[in-house]
């Protein structure tokens, strides 16, 4: 996939997962603007929990959780939206 360019997006969660190496797997699409559609995947680096459903050991809790997606020199930081 093409590196998206940097930006703020609003974004859904469509997958989440625990990897083997105990890492969150997400994957997130754009849900306004000309890049609606796009599926962006992360890992847990690129996630900054905080209170909600991002703190709980259960990934698929944040399934369906809008968030922010900033990418700011190629690097995306995902934040979901608390409840």
């Amino acid at each position: 996939m093409p590196m998206l360019p940097d930006g703020i997006y609003d974004v859904i969660v469509v997958d989440a997962d625990r990897g083997d190496d105990g890492d969150l797997h997400l994957e997130v699409t754009i849900s306004l603007g000309p890049r609606v559609g796009d599926v962006i995947r992360l890992r847990g680096r690129h996630v900054e929990l905080r209170s909600g459903a991002a703190q709980t050991e259960d990934p698929y809790a944040l399934l369906g959780v809008p968030g922010t997606l900033r990418v700011h020199a190629g690097r995306p930081t995902f934040r979901p939206e608390t409840r």
